[in-house]
């Protein structure tokens, strides 16, 4: 079976593959059929595709689980998505698919396939070993199948790879009408792994592919594609492509965001330099919103202090004013200056935010008892909106602590922001990107905060 494309390379299924097990010599196998009567054969500068189910099981990547979801949990390193029975995970390979691609298909009943354990050094050994077997430098692609966001179907893609070029990086040149390319990096990888699922197929037994014709994207040279780890797509394999970490902007499903999001917020004491985009905070103050409030109000107002002078203003007369506090409590010079360097993490903040409540909308009554249960409506409100910030806060990568020193001068704080007599301010939020990784969070039991009835 082959396929033309276009007039620029050809792409062929190799047929006479057997059944492979743990253990078989998986290059003397795919030799021998490329090189059976009536094949083209291979030669240099051909590009292999060959689909990981068979490399899995010649390396005993075979695993007697009649759960599957065990296994599944086992190659699991983060949760993205799930829908129901259907999870979209990160794996121990960095790659985000169904499952973990962890397969139940083409393999016998009561097992389930891993992916091999390290693709590009798979795509390697066979590169090499068909370079010691036929003399020809050939590229490798280690292919699997995935879904993608936002496309119905399933398409293969690259997992792993050696000897070929996997990326084309055209970043730096112009376009055919001379506008500068600045973000386009074609995954060449990708595409020879889908071509060779047009012929390969998903059940018609036919698991390598050959793709002709295209000698540009593969790298001569007996060190090519050795993973070295050197930033170089041609170097580093197919986990090149992986996109992670902060690069990926779209890691999480929703509510899994909202999860991470919520286990994200810490309070965060050391701050970088790195200036906080102001829209960002106004996106988290967007978010804090839409907290619920008694009586359809909204009894909130967030002050942002973007200017270095109006945050020295505001804690230059918190700090005067908590000094003269501690010194009417009897405190020593000493004692007091240790209490007001410990409190000095709202200056070590590029940004600060000032939460204050406002009872506008709020009902009068008669008595002390239900006065004082309105205004305590009010402040759970405030306090849900200020935990909507931070999350939001969060979300955004950055970091935050809410202190409560200013809810002690509210008249002075008022004061220092030239703030309506009627605003609250309910403490002050730090925010900035944190200077280092907050510590792992012990973990809480939420039955310890249950009490069912």
């Amino acid at each position: 079976m082959s396929t033309e494309l276009g007039s620029g390379y050809r792409v062929w299924a190799v047929p006479g593959i057997p059944e492979v097990r743990p253990g078989d010599d998986l290059v003397k196998i795919i030799a021998a059929a490329a090189t059976s009567e009536g094949q083209p054969g291979l030669a240099d500068g051909d590009v292999l595709v060959v689909t990981s189910k068979i490399v899995s099981k010649a390396e005993g990547r075979i695993l007697a689980a009649e759960d599957r979801e065990a296994a599944i949990d086992a190659e699991t390193v983060r949760l993205v998505a799930r829908r129901g029975s259907l999870r979209i995970v990160e794996n121990r390979l960095g790659l985000v698919m169904a499952a973990a691609g962890v397969d139940a298909s083409n393999t016998e009943a009561g097992t389930v396939l891993l992916l091999p354990e390290d693709p590009d050094a798979s795509a390697r050994r066979i590169r090499d070993g068909l370079r010691d077997a036929l003399r020809v430098d050939v590229g490798v692609i280690v292919t699997d199948t995935a879904g993608r966001p936002w496309r119905k179907g399933v398409t293969d893609f690259a997992i792993g790879a050696a000897g070929v070029r996997v990326a084309d990086d055209l970043r730096g040149g112009v376009d055919a009408y001379g506008n500068p390319l600045v973000a386009t990096v074609v995954a060449t990888a990708d595409e020879l792994a889908a071509a060779g699922d047009l012929v390969k197929g998903k059940a018609g037994g036919l698991p390598v592919a050959v793709v002709r014709g295209l000698a540009r994207v593969v790298v001569g040279g007996q060190d090519a594609g050795d993973g070295n780890g050197n930033g170089d797509a041609d170097a580093d394999g197919a986990r090149w492509l992986v996109r992670g970490g902060p690069d990926d902007m779209f890691r999480l499903g929703t509510s899994e965001a909202v999860r991470e999001a919520v286990s994200l917020r810490r309070t965060v004491r050391e701050f970088t330099d790195d200036p906080v985009d102001p829209g960002a905070v106004r996106r988290a103050v967007a978010a804090a919103a839409t907290a619920p409030a008694p009586h359809h109000t909204t009894p909130w107002r967030f002050v942002l202090l973007e200017s270095e002078s109006s945050r020295t203003r505001l804690l230059d007369a918190m700090r005067d004013a908590w000094v003269a506090d501690l010194r009417a409590d009897g405190l020593s010079e000493e004692r007091i200056a240790r209490r007001v360097r410990r409190g000095d993490v709202l200056r070590k903040a590029p940004y600060l935010v000032v939460p204050c409540l406002v009872m506008d909308g709020s009902h009068s009554y008669p008595d002390a008892r239900r006065s004082a249960a309105e205004r305590e409506m009010f402040v759970v409100a405030a306090g849900a909106a200020v935990q909507n910030f931070l999350v939001t806060l969060a979300s955004e990568r950055l970091g935050s602590a809410w202190v409560s020193s200013t809810m002690f001068c509210r008249d002075v704080v008022r004061e220092a922001l030239e703030l309506p007599e009627g605003w609250d301010p309910m403490g002050a939020v730090a925010v900035g990107r944190a200077a280092e990784a907050p510590r792992e969070r012990a973990p809480r039991d939420a039955s310890a905060f249950m009490v069912v009835r």
